[in-house]
């Protein structure tokens, strides 16, 4: 497998899930203004808070996995949204003027 096959997250989600991990991924589904990345960007994240890929080049990614392990261990999907009007945009960091929703599902 070539290097960017091997950091795709999906490509990494079906590895984890094939080797017996819990697994839960998030999808930028809807940006407005100045976002950090684009619709259809992944985040994979494992049950032990391992990670690949990015919903916001960073600046919710830590937001995004603490809810994600909630969705792994119930799982009940959930959709988030960060904006700087939001008051955890500004604590998570997302201050670029822009906002995303992201959905993040487990993997079964």
């Amino acid at each position: 497998m070539d290097g960017s096959l091997q950091s795709d997250p999906l490509v990494v989600a079906e590895t984890w899930k094939s080797g017996g991990r819990d697994v839960a991924i998030a999808t930028v589904v809807e940006t407005w203004g100045s976002a950090p990345r684009p619709a259809g960007s992944h985040l994979v994240i494992d049950a032990d808070g391992n990670f690949e890929g990015s919903v916001s080049g960073g600046c919710v990614e830590g937001a995004v996995i603490t809810e994600a392990l909630d969705v792994i261990a119930n799982g009940h999907a959930k959709m988030l949204e960060f904006g700087v009007a939001d008051e955890t945009a500004w604590r998570v960091g997302l201050s670029c003027g822009g906002r995303i929703r992201v959905y993040v599902e487990r993997l079964d």
